[in-house]
């Protein structure tokens, strides 16, 4: 027991001797190894800081060691070279603790002094509508040698044109300008950034054309330029872009053919081109992507027959918006072996014919829209498809397309979708076989003659009687003329008796 105790004891010792880091040879103040960090780097920091938050703010009294035991929240620091080197610098509320901007944030030139910057990202900064603000053209290639990612998120008074020194930032893999106020053309100099994989200015408002220097990003694996004023035709050089794996270019102004060059992108899994001015129909291509999960092209003027493309071939895709781009045609059954397809809107086009019932057996299916066609004919599927999709099948506005009249007591009709016409003679076929071709053309009734009380109430008791019981009656099968001669013999006869006894 006595062993164990010392034993104890000695690793009590030595734990307080690694924790107090090493032998003193003095003061225990003076044992505190602190790493350093050069006074120009330090200095740097703070007055880049301040330029964003405000002179209020001395990062000097409250973050004396920035890099070591009083770590400011947004800043990272790498340790090279017997020197701390801040390599991440993060302003805005990103964290609960994240220093915020003032109403007049500003970029100060001593950001740019810090050479080992490896991260800049800038949230939720330049806010006020009465304080504009602009990117300052020059330093930035202070950073080229060191800058890898760059970000502005949700800067909506950071106006004015991107950068084109951006192109000078050799090392950059990330650009992403996201929601901000910036104006003019993509820069032709982004071109240059051979080690982009992260390309994203959504939300800005440029204009111009896009330019075909992109070609030159075959290491990109995200393009999105959605939600600007881009226009003009989407450059052939986009098929350059082997490693692409999501390509969004929706809600802008971009017109003409969709370039046949895009069906080399074999790895892309997101094509999102909605809300354009793309026309000339469906690049046949577009059946060569094999990887594609999702594909959206609503809402472009492309017109041309749907079945311009072996859907069949793309076997991942899991979400299919075709809507709003004036397709001819019928839907394709090659659709329905797409097992992994989950969504299709295939809504306000000029489809005809019906939907194919192998659409019913597609297992991951869980919507489809058909609304607003000329589809035609009567929706064959199960009471069961009907209540697996619920409200999330959607075929009004097709006036000639119909569903048995048996599902209206379930309550899983289609919405906006009539039953089929189906009245009590037409339902019934021995009925339909000896009322005439009048009839069975589906022609009206003519108008029967007037008749008296009692031969409307024999005629109307005759009508409902089978026709087999009619002809046992000396009536015509063929409809009212047989009556009216039975009508006229018995008149006949009556007159000859009542002659005859009086």
């Amino acid at each position: 027991m006595r062993n164990l105790s010392t034993t104890s004891f000695a690793i009590f010792l030595i734990l307080m001797f690694l924790l107090d880091g090493g032998w003193c040879d003095g003061d225990s103040e003076e044992a505190v190894v602190v790493a350093p960090m050069k006074k120009a780097e330090q200095d740097a920091l703070y007055s880049a800081i301040q330029g964003f938050v405000g002179n209020w703010w001395n990062g000097s009294d409250l973050f004396p060691d920035p890099c070591g035991w009083t770590p400011m929240q947004g800043v990272s620091c790498d340790y090279m070279d017997e020197f701390w080197y801040v390599t991440e610098l993060n302003i805005g509320p990103l964290h609960e603790n994240s220093l915020s901007c003032s109403q007049n944030p500003e970029f100060r030139p001593q950001i740019f002094e810090l050479s080992h910057l490896k991260t800049l990202s800038f949230f939720d900064c330049f806010t006020s509508p009465h304080n504009l603000s602009t990117l300052p053209s020059g330093y930035w290639e202070k950073l080229g040698a060191s800058l890898e990612s760059l970000e502005f998120r949700s800067n909506p008074s950071l106006i004015g044109p991107i950068p084109t020194v951006f192109g000078n930032l050799q090392k950059l893999e990330s650009l992403v300008l996201i929601e901000n106020g910036f104006t003019g053309s993509v820069p032709l100099s982004i071109g240059n950034l051979r080690h982009l994989k992260r390309l994203v200015l959504s939300g800005n408002k440029c204009s111009g054309r896009i330019p075909d220097s992109l070609g030159n990003l075959t290491e990109l694996l995200i393009l999105d330029f959605s939600r600007n004023s881009l226009f003009g035709h989407l450059p052939f050089s986009v098929g350059y872009l082997s490693s692409l794996l999501k390509l969004d270019l929706s809600n802008n102004m971009l017109e003409g053919a969709i370039p046949g060059e895009i069906g080399n992108l074999k790895d892309l899994t997101l094509l999102d081109l909605r809300n354009n001015n793309f026309s000339g129909g469906l690049t046949r291509s577009l059946q060569e992507m094999g990887s594609l999960e999702e594909l959206v092209l609503s809402s472009n003027p492309l017109g041309g027959d749907i079945g311009n493309v072996d859907w069949g071939k793309m076997q991942n895709l899991m979400i299919l918006d075709l809507s709003s781009l004036g397709l001819s045609g019928e839907v394709p059954r090659s659709m329905a072996k797409l097992n992994k397809l989950r969504y299709v809107g295939l809504s306000n086009n000029y489809l005809t014919g019906n939907l194919p019932l192998e659409i019913a057996n597609m297992p991951s299916l869980s919507a489809v829209y058909v609304n607003g066609n000329n589809l035609t004919g009567e929706l064959k599927f199960s009471e069961t498809f009907y209540r697996r999709l619920g409200r999330q099948f959607g075929a009004s506005s097709n006036p000639n397309l119909c569903y048995p009249a048996g599902l209206m007591s379930t309550g899983n009709a289609p919405l906006g979708v009539y039953p089929c016409k189906s009245e009590e003679i037409s339902n019934d076929p021995s009925l339909k076989s000896n009322l005439g071709d009048e009839y069975s053309n589906g022609k009206q009734q003519k108008q029967q003659p007037s008749m008296d009380p009692a031969h409307k109430q024999a005629w109307g008791g005759a009508r409902d009687l089978n026709p087999n019981i009619i002809s046992s009656l000396g009536l015509s099968s063929s409809g009212i003329d047989g009556v009216w001669w039975v009508l006229l013999a018995e008149t006949f006869v009556m007159t000859l008796l009542w002659s005859w006894f009086s």
